[in-house]
């Protein structure tokens, strides 16, 4: 761990950091003459007068204002699309898709963002964006500022590290990291390439579900989720920002490295979470709860209990149900569902049947979906034992509005045209 990996933890503190002793003024946030010749600047990540136990604001202390920069550009655009999408494609169909390729010629992390659905729009601050990144390129000089929505990122291959202006944080396949809207931010990588998935959330913050009769243990614990300490460079060289705003890329340039602050303190910061310290709940009897038991963050929407975008794992766990059919049983769903594999095997997708880890599936708004023939068959004559689901970790992104399909996710040749397939020998076995 090098000397800026450091973290503090805790689901939604205010935290106070400075990475030169004397940065943070003492009483006041923005005294007439900050210490150490630093400006002060203030991030709101809710409006003003929100309600103090949903107020997210953040105080940096920094070399440059952000304000000091050329005019933008806009740049082109072709893969990254943003709700709404007029192109957006229609279809109740049950749809998987293949991982994702290698790029053949140098791509970083900014040009691979992929778009595979969305729904809501940026401009109304409601619904999500589901896109794939495969990059094996760095980003030279370059950061991204995301003015539409909040970035969960959950990596399937390769080590990412990700700069932010709070600090730096390494994040591994099966940790995820969350980057929200308005924080400038590199992503780099370790090894050959990295790929992986992406929630862009453009409604309400991520939060911890209720946990209602659970309790006050269980589930993501507040103290496992980590955020990065201050960690500056005071750096003059040029750089360029690519800011992603109503749907377009934009670029300006700037004449010092953005990732100058020196100090900071306030509530509203990127953190990670190590998916391996979930506190899964599951039944010790029969049957067994909705899948919705799983939910690591969720993003409310006005209405009770309904999400914008929940996000659900099913990670390794005990099954122990008896006279039970233990994978997810058949259902129909108002909640719309697109699921990926960070690794192993999906109990309901047996080992070689097309779900391997970086594929993707959707199951829209009330279309029909569950184990396929041979995980069914498998189920229903197993030996009911205490079992360990070991080699296994898919994620959920779910959400309350029907997903609309971009062109690349029906045209850019990782559409598996035989998913269907998966389910034809399902025969009646009706008998009186």
């Amino acid at each position: 761990m090098t000397a800026d990996l450091n973290y503090m933890s805790g689901f939604g503190n205010e935290f106070a950091t400075e990475a030169i002793k004397g940065a943070l003024p003492v009483g006041r946030n923005s005294p007439q003459k900050p210490p150490l010749g630093l400006y002060a600047e203030q991030l709101s990540g809710t409006a003003f007068t929100a309600p103090n136990n949903m107020n997210q604001r953040t105080w940096f202390y920094r070399i440059q204002p952000s304000v000091v920069h050329s005019r933008y550009r806009k740049l082109p655009n072709t893969l990254w699309m943003t709700a709404p999408d007029a192109a957006g494609i229609n279809t109740p169909e049950q749809l998987r898709w293949d991982p994702q390729p290698i790029p053949t010629k140098p791509t970083n992390f900014w040009q691979s963002i992929t778009t595979v659905c969305s729904n809501g729009g940026a401009a109304g601050m409601g619904g999500i964006g589901i896109h794939l990144y495969c990059f094996n390129a760095p980003m030279k000089n370059q950061a991204m500022m995301n003015h539409d929505g909040d970035f969960l990122l959950i990596p399937q291959e390769g080590t990412l590290t990700i700069r932010t202006e709070m600090g730096l944080m390494e994040v591994v396949p099966g940790e995820i990291a969350v980057v929200q809207r308005g924080i400038k931010f590199q992503v780099q990588h370790s090894g050959k390439f990295a790929r992986g998935y992406i929630g862009e959330n453009y409604g309400s913050h991520f939060e911890l579900p209720y946990r209602g009769p659970i309790g006050s243990n269980g589930l993501a614990n507040p103290r496992d989720f980590l955020t990065p300490v201050a960690a500056f460079q005071d750096q003059t060289a040029d750089w360029e920002i690519i800011a992603r705003f109503q749907g377009e890329l934009f670029v300006t340039d700037m004449k010092r490295c953005p990732f100058d602050v020196v100090g900071w303190h306030g509530n509203y910061a990127p953190y990670k979470y190590n998916l391996d310290h979930f506190n899964t709940i599951n039944t010790v009897s029969f049957d067994h709860p909705d899948p919705s038991i799983f939910t690591v963050l969720t993003s409310a929407t006005s209405v009770p209990g309904t999400a914008n975008c929940d996000f659900v794992i099913f990670p390794p766990r005990w099954m122990v149900a008896t006279e039970t059919f233990r994978p997810p049983w058949y259902h129909r769903n108002v909640m719309s569902e697109y699921m990926g594999l960070i690794k192993g095997v999906y109990d309901a997708k047996p080992a070689g049947g097309g779900f391997s880890p970086g594929s993707g599936s959707l199951h829209n708004c009330m279309s029909a979906h569950g184990p396929d023939a041979e995980a069914f068959t498998a189920a229903t004559n197993a030996t009911l034992k205490p079992d360990f689901y070991a080699n296994t970790m898919a994620f959920m992104l779910e959400s309350n509005c029907p997903y609309k399909l971009s062109k690349f996710a029906m045209e850019g040749g990782l559409l598996q045209s035989n998913y269907l397939e998966c389910w034809a020998g399902l025969k009646p076995h009706f008998k009186v």
